[in-house]
């Protein structure tokens, strides 16, 4: 990919960073007060991001909702649990020699894995190379030990993880997690697939904190509120 492609991209991509006052990364604001307010009786600290299928944006929404949410001064650490398709470490221009799948598999510790952003109080996690085992290492107790050290080390947690329709993934590590987002591409996701993806995540009592409409026109302005994974 050519260097202004590649940066044409980046920007799209991470649009809270690049550009914060546009109305679309206060789109993500607004987002993200709707997440504080969705809980009443305990903070959401752990929060997974998933779409029904692949290409709605969850990984863009994921990535801008992280950039947000360390805007007001807390440690946040967005993960790539895509074990399948990673695409968090090339959002944020990092290697993906070691990450998760390294942690999980005790070849690496979590500390030396994390990588600090530009971002003041943004930390990485990326996924690390692909295993032939993905949701059982999703599943393992050593998620529920790295679970534990994560929300130990920072104030806020978010995951990107594969659609959830595709794979067991997301339902496996959505009951671990104090909240959900599922997102949903407007003229894309078909309301039977959304529905189902759902249901899915309500199957393994998943707490779903809303849903993310993405790739929206908005008739009054020139700009589109869209996103790619």
């Amino acid at each position: 990919m050519a260097p202004k492609k590649k940066m044409a991209e980046l920007k799209r991509k991470l649009i809270t960073k690049l550009n914060p006052k546009s109305p679309i990364s206060e789109q993500y604001r607004t987002i993200r007060t709707n997440i504080q307010f969705s809980s009443v009786d305990k903070d959401v600290r752990s929060i997974l991001v998933t779409s029904s299928g692949p290409g709605e944006g969850k990984s863009t929404t994921g990535a801008n909702l992280a950039v947000v949410f360390a805007e007001q001064g807390k440690s946040v650490l967005f993960v790539d649990a895509d074990l399948r398709k990673p695409t968090v470490h090339y959002t944020f221009n990092i290697t993906n020699t070691f990450g998760l799948t390294n942690v999980l598999t005790k070849q690496a510790d979590l500390k030396d894995t994390v990588f600090q952003t530009d971002e003041r109080n943004l930390y990485v996690l990326p996924s690390g190379p692909i295993p032939p085992n993905p949701a059982e290492l999703l599943g393992s107790k050593a998620m529920d030990d790295l679970m534990k050290e994560i929300l130990q080390e920072f104030d806020l947690v978010l995951f990107d993880t594969p659609p959830i329709l595709a794979v067991t993934d997301a339902q496996i590590l959505a009951n671990r997690c104090d909240g959900t987002i599922l997102v949903v591409s407007s003229g894309k996701t078909e309301i039977e697939q959304a529905a189902k993806a759902k249901e899915l995540l309500l199957s393994v009592n998943a707490s779903i904190l809303g849903t993310v409409l993405n790739n929206k026109k908005v008739k009054q302005g020139q700009y589109y509120y869209y996103g790619g994974k």
